[in-house]
């Protein structure tokens, strides 16, 4: 890793972005920053990874995202996918069961994940990028913004030494106690549970039956979270109950005993660490404070039943990496960075909302309340319409916008990601369509386009969509999937204009004209990435 740079305040000196904080969120922007050829300082405290597995879980549009990084398949190869999910009962058996289905965006609905060998991947990631410097065992202490930028102050947590950076931005990734957003007096609101949860990673030694299910065992008497890890691990997570020794319960001991119930011997699992955590429900106030932006834990904080903590400052990372880097370029006024909170806090919210519902539903120990929804809810499930509600995990919501960096008037398309099928490029290769796209505007069209000259004039490229069977032709892509053409219509639309994010900036119905583009929008050729994917 690089070391601290010398102290400066001249302009060749300064960074477009400083990132503070290098876990899922940070080095996500890292990577995306450093594919855009921007100018990047990471300033983390910690000399290492993390060693504890606190997600254990992402989806199919985080790994989407990743995908732009070009990190996708190797980051796939450590994951385990398509595993069932199972709402049980005090004697083990299911009364609610799901089986995520893809929503389209080219990769497996759920993947459970181990995350230090993931954050792994992901650094080395970085590491491609000559344009990004990391620097370790550096603290932020202190940041002062001027019209120009942002000054770091950043002190070495080996020998205290103290050093000033300089960046245009900001991204404070530095999790839930951020001490940036402390700096900023920005607040954090929302609630902590009263509950305590021991979280008990393990190796696996010996394979059980059932072992690759994820269960959330709803026993009154101790829930309990039974999740499988990739590369040999395996999770419990279990409650901390009144009258509990707290210390007692994250001995070998206690943990042998609690598994035990499962089935689970002692020659079976290697204990490899136990943690206490407590779950909060929590958003930050704002943000953004001018040249500074709050993401990832820093931003907002939830409890881990739907798996979305990490996923959501993925999300953040992406939305908000792109803006930056279109600012920087002069391609988009300053202004459209109001719309990283816009777009993104409503989402969390809802998520977050979810995410306490489910907890409820496990962590139920009234046992009036837990028999009565034992015995209704496997009766539901049988119900019109539920089962498919369960089948979907619609208790994720879709990330789409309605409100944000968008055209008027709205259309059904505008504010969604559109999705990503495999498509058959002009050269008759298939390849995903976000290869195809390039993380650049865009406007697709169904078929022959219609002009369209306010953008066309801005030089923004058109890529038409051909449906299946048809000839590969330069400037189209062929639906070989045929997902495209049938979203274009279900939207009743024909002609969409794609933000570098995927996301329906504008769109028209057949021969009608798109909406113009963005006021201030004067697109810069694009840079070539400083490595290939």
């Amino acid at each position: 890793m690089s070391e601290v740079r010398a102290e400066g305040r001249a302009d060749d000196d300064a960074y477009d972005v400083a990132v503070i904080g290098y876990g899922p969120t940070g080095v996500t922007a890292a990577n995306l920053l450093g594919g855009m050829g921007l100018r990047v300082v990471v300033v983390e405290r910690d000399a290492e990874i993390y060693s504890r597995a606190r997600a254990i879980s992402t989806d199919e549009e985080v790994v989407r995202i990743w995908q732009r990084t070009g990190l996708a398949e190797r980051l796939k190869r450590d994951m385990l996918a398509e595993r069932a999910l199972d709402f049980v009962d005090a004697r083990g058996r299911a009364f609610l069961s799901a089986h995520p289905t893809p929503r389209g965006h080219g990769h497996p609905p759920q993947m459970f994940i181990y995350q230090p060998a993931l954050e792994q991947v992901l650094r080395e990631g970085v590491e491609r990028y000559p344009n990004v410097e990391v620097l370790l065992r550096q603290e932020c202490l202190r940041l002062r913004q001027d019209a120009d930028g942002v000054e770091l102050t950043v002190v070495s947590t080996d020998d205290d030494s103290v050093r000033r950076l300089r960046a245009r931005y900001v991204i404070a990734a530095d999790g839930g106690s951020s001490l940036t957003r402390a700096q900023l007096n920005v607040g954090y609101e929302g609630r902590t549970y009263e509950d305590r949860w021991v979280v008990v990673d393990t190796k696996m030694l010996k394979p059980w039956p059932d072992h690759d299910r994820l269960r959330f065992r709803c026993d009154p008497d101790r829930p309990a979270v039974d999740c499988p890890t990739p590369l040999g691990h395996h999770r419990w997570e279990f409650p901390i109950l009144p009258g509990d020794d707290e210390q007692q319960l994250t001995t070998d001991e206690a943990i042998h005993a609690m598994v035990a119930k499962y089935g689970i011997g002692r020659d079976q699992i290697k204990i490899l660490r136990a943690t206490v955590y407590s779950h909060h429900v929590r958003f930050a106030a704002r943000f953004r404070v001018g040249r500074v932006f709050l993401a990832g834990d820093a931003a907002h904080a939830m409890p881990p039943w739907i798996g979305q903590g990490m996923a959501a400052g993925v999300r953040d990372a992406a939305n908000l990496c792109w803006k930056l880097d279109a600012v920087l370029r002069g391609e988009l006024p300053e202004s459209v960075l109001d719309s990283y909170e816009t777009e993104r806090k409503p989402h969390v919210k809802e998520v977050t909302k979810r995410a306490v519902f489910v907890g409820r539903i496990i962590t139920e120990r009234r046992r009036a309340i837990t028999r009565a929804r034992d015995a209704v809810l496997p009766v539901l499930t049988r119900a019109a319409g539920v089962s498919q509600w369960l089948q979907d995990s619609n208790w994720i919501p879709v990330a789409h916008y309605a409100d944000g960096f968008q055209a008027r008037p709205r259309t059904k398309a505008t504010g969604h990601q559109i999705p990503q099928p495999w498509v058959t490029g002009p050269d008759g290769e298939r390849v995903r369509l976000d290869d195809v796209l390039g993380g650049r505007w865009l406007l697709l069209h169904l078929g022959l386009p219609t002009a369209q000259p306010a953008w066309e004039r801005l030089g923004v490229p058109s890529l038409a969509v051909l449906p299946v069977g048809s000839r590969p032709a330069e400037g189209a892509v062929v639906d070989s999937d045929g997902v495209l053409l049938p979203w274009l219509t279900e939207h009743r639309v024909a002609a969409l204009a794609l933000r570098p994010d995927a996301y329906v900036y504008a769109a028209a119905p057949t021969g009608a004209q798109l909406p113009p583009p963005p006021a201030g929008f004067t697109p810069a050729p694009q840079p070539a990435t400083t490595t290939a994917p």
